[in-house]
């Protein structure tokens, strides 16, 4: 019995299922409505699908660089704080880590369609993560460098950090002072939260439109026009000095920067190194929390 598009259409409507699960439904059940339900409740997808509306805002970041050298840290997100620490659970999220690792996916959606073991793609996984641990998971964002790396978790999972530097003797890298002071940076950015490397990084529009503020700032206070402009020479710097890691004070050593402890450790190396680039990723960060009742939760759990 053949099927159309809009039968596939129809079929994830009806159960919420994804557009290539209810096509691989239909195909091995014949066009059969009825029985391609069956069969994504049989295979976990449709319970997964009821589950996709509720919010997933815990989970857990994992940061690690690999023997390759690769560094991946990776975003998986769940609805509550239990799951991220069952073990099934982080082992998912480091197998994930790992096709990152060796396959440099474009994105998320190509992530999902790549192999996290013989029979299964990393959805599948996914999928059947939701029906097995019975909560809505999402595997939310990810980054990968390449190169020469620090990797850091903070908290058990709640911040992850990579940062990435070149340096002019790589050789230089594996030396027990180099990776001090890597792992001191990694810290640096989970702790301080910097949103960029550098001043150069900054771009323009973003710079203007803290000069606007910053000047009407300055109005509102009633400073005179003519020397607003030399203030906001003077407040841009402490904004700069706010956002970018190398001109934050360094946390283990305020009276001096970030840079000039690099500088100081390179000198000593008798090598040169650069902080090329860092991501940050915070669990369930910019998301929308549940907000369950604490008393109802408990009841719950205790089958009340």
């Amino acid at each position: 019995m053949a099927f159309t598009a809009q039968d596939v259409k129809k079929l994830r409507e009806m159960t919420n299922c994804g557009m290539m699960d209810c096509k691989k439904a239909l195909t091995e059940t014949d066009g059969d409505m009825d029985k391609a339900v069956e069969f994504l409740r049989e295979k976990g997808l449709a319970t997964a699908a009821k589950k996709a509306g509720r919010i997933a805002s815990e989970g857990m970041v994992e940061a690690t660089v690999f023997e390759n050298g690769v560094a991946v840290a990776v975003e998986v997100n769940s609805e509550t704080d239990f799951v991220a620490k069952n073990a099934d659970f982080q082992n998912f999220v480091h197998a994930v880590a790992e096709v990152i690792a060796n396959n440099n996916p474009a994105d998320v959606e190509a992530l999902k369609e790549m192999k996290i073991n013989d029979s299964q793609t990393v959805g599948d996984a996914l999928t059947e993560k939701i029906a097995t641990i019975g909560e809505n998971m999402n595997i939310r964002r990810f980054e990968r460098f390449d190169g020469i790396n620090q990797a850091y978790i903070h908290a058990g999972g709640r911040i992850g950090v990579l940062v990435n530097f070149e340096v002019a003797d790589a050789d230089k890298a594996k030396d027990d002072a180099f990776v001090t002071m890597a792992k001191d940076v990694a810290m640096q950015i989970a702790a301080v939260t910097p949103q960029y490397v550098c001043e150069a990084d900054v771009p323009a529009d973003v710079v203007e439109h803290e000069k606007g503020i910053l000047k009407a700032q300055a109005l509102n206070e009633g400073k005179p026009e003519a020397i607003v402009e030399k203030m906001i020479v003077g407040r841009i710097k402490k904004f700069f000095k706010d956002i970018c890691l190398v001109e934050q004070p360094f946390v283990k050593d305020g009276d001096m920067t970030v840079q000039q402890y690099v500088d100081g450790v390179a000198k000593n190396l008798g090598t040169e190194i650069k902080i090329a680039k860092f991501a940050r990723l915070e669990k369930g960060e910019g998301l929308e929390k549940r907000e369950d009742n604490f008393a109802d939760e408990v009841a719950k759990m205790m089958g009340n």
